[in-house]
Order: structure tokens, then sequence, then C-alpha cells
């Protein structure tokens, strides 16, 4: 939500997956207008490899693990692999050395499907690798329903400006 209010809130959660929602439309759209030009093979392997990667390995530990704690290196692997910034730098340098192409579609089909779909993010290091609402966000929800979701009363660290935030996020 902000700098200092690291959460989401139920509707702002929903607006928040509208919005990747729209960018899967628009690369599906992207993708269906163009079936032709698409080199299958290369579309299905960059879809696939996110998860390869970044998810199977840890969901096939997490499943394994007898109490759920697995390395912190397969979220690494999930987040890096999920994250838009190495999708850019993948399709870039793939544009670059290879050709740019419609099967490129396959990164933003996949984490956009992601985030719009299913609701996934990356992985913070200290939750369940696969989901399980965290005891602690639970009962800050549930306090904060109860207060209405009712804005903090102004008072020293409430941030009035962009400087305040930049100075309150040092903090």
């Amino acid at each position: 939500m902000d700098a200092l209010n690291r959460f989401e809130t139920k509707k702002t959660f929903l607006w928040t997956r509208l919005e990747w929602l729209v960018g899967l439309g628009v690369a599906v759209f992207l993708a269906l207008t163009h079936l032709g030009d698409i080199r299958w093979p290369v579309f299905i392997g960059l879809f696939a490899v996110i998860d390869l990667i970044g998810y199977i390995p840890g969901a096939i530990a997490f499943r394994r693990s007898t109490d759920g704690d697995i390395p912190k290196g397969y979220y690494v692997a999930y987040n890096v692999m999920h994250s838009l910034l190495t999708s850019m730098v993948v399709a870039g340098l793939w544009a670059w050395l290879v050709e740019p192409e419609w099967a490129l579609l396959a990164l933003p089909i996949h984490l956009f499907g992601d985030r719009g779909i299913f609701g996934n993010s990356l992985k913070p290091l200290d939750t369940s690798f696969e989901p399980v609402r965290h005891p602690a966000f639970v009962e800050f929800e549930a306090a904060y329903e109860q207060q209405g979701g009712a804005q903090a009363q102004a008072g020293p660290t409430q941030v009035r400006s962009a400087a305040d935030a930049v100075s309150h996020s040092r903090a």
C-alpha cells in the first residue's frame, strides 16, 4: 500500500489482481492474433522454465519436508524466476541474441496469470513455501478489520510528505 504499510487489504488485493488480469488479457490477445507467428517449442519452453526452475523443486521439497521448513534457496529460485525483471532481461537478451519474436509472450502470460488468476507474487523468506495463512497476518487482519480500517491518528510516525516517507523508511 505504501512504504510504511506493506500490506494489502482485500479490496486493494483484488484491484491489483484485476490489473494483472488486464495485462494477461492483452498478452493473450496478442498471442491469439499472432498464433501462426509463434514458435511453439520456444513458447512452451519459456513458459515452462519459470516453474521448472522456480517452483517445482521447492514444491517437491516442501511436500517431502516433515515440518514445512525448506532451504531458503528454493524461495530465491522462485523469486528470481517469477520476477518481472528477470523476464524482461531474458526477453531482452533473447530479442538481441536470437530474434524478437511472439513466443516471448509466454513470459508475461505466465507471470500475469500467476498474479492475476492465482494471486501469487514473490515469496517472503519467512512464510510457508506453499500458501498457508500466517498466524500473525490472521491476527493483524482481524484487528485491522475490527478497527474498520480506520486511518491512524496523526502522530510522530505519520508521513506527511515524500521527504517524510524517505526519512521514515530509513528509521
